[in-house]
């Protein structure tokens, strides 16, 4: 779900600098602009490509597989789709401006998300608890080496 809201935000933000003026100038013009928009489309797709992989690799295993396998894989996914949230909502909110914080309007799915995403780090597990999921999960299927 959260994957999707960035992808939601960030397709708003690409409409608000296209349409935006500034000193008879739209918003795109300015390289921070689009500087802050490489960051937001690298991570929303750096997301939707993590849970496509292990979308198809859920579909190829049984329950049981999946439990074993991919339970570390999924948690680290939801801790970085939330990590990255974070910095959507907040880039979002400064590309909107003043826009970005009030309630209806144009911005009013920025202001919504940034006030909301953080129940999506929270609920179904903390990011804390779910990176040590995924670590420790992936400590179990390294070889014993010696440094």
């Amino acid at each position: 779900m959260v994957t999707r809201w960035t992808r939601t935000i960030l397709t708003d933000c690409l409409l608000w600098t296209h349409q935006r003026q500034i000193a008879s100038k739209p918003l795109i013009a300015q390289p921070l602009i689009r500087h802050k928009l490489a960051r937001l489309i690298s991570l929303v797709e750096a997301n939707q490509a993590w849970l496509e992989s292990l979308t198809h690799q859920m579909n190829g295993m049984t329950y049981s597989q999946q439990s074993v396998l991919l339970s570390g894989p999924i948690g680290l996914l939801k801790a970085f789709a939330t990590r990255s949230a974070h910095e959507v909502a907040d880039e979002a909110t400064n590309i909107f401006g003043g826009r970005g914080l009030t309630v209806g309007g144009m911005g009013d799915k920025v202001e919504m998300f940034h006030r909301t995403y953080k129940f999506d780090a929270i609920l179904g597990g903390t990011e804390e608890v779910l990176m040590d999921l995924g670590v420790r999960q992936a400590m179990r299927f390294m070889p014993n080496a010696k440094l």
